[in-house]
């Protein structure tokens, strides 16, 4: 079965973008985090094995790391 990947738009809490590309880089499933500009402070690019376990690895890694204020998912539909 093909994973489920999806790109992560996420907005650091202030002072926090830095610490949250090296958290985020650490998590599994996640495969690239680059500091952006504009509205989001970071991009991950992420896989999981479904939709549930791509659901966990953003609120349960991701959200809760500390420093996140807010994240929008956009999931693939094709590669």
């Amino acid at each position: 079965m093909k994973p489920t990947s999806a790109y992560i738009l996420i907005e650091s809490l202030p002072g926090k973008a830095l610490d949250l590309v090296n958290t985020v880089k650490e998590v599994e499933g996640v495969k690239t985090v680059h500091l952006v500009t504009g509205p989001y402070d970071v991009i991950a690019f992420v896989e999981a094995s479904d939709l549930k376990s791509l659901g966990e690895l953003i609120v349960k890694k991701i959200q809760a790391s500390g420093c996140v204020a807010r994240t929008l998912t956009c999931i693939t539909v094709e590669k």
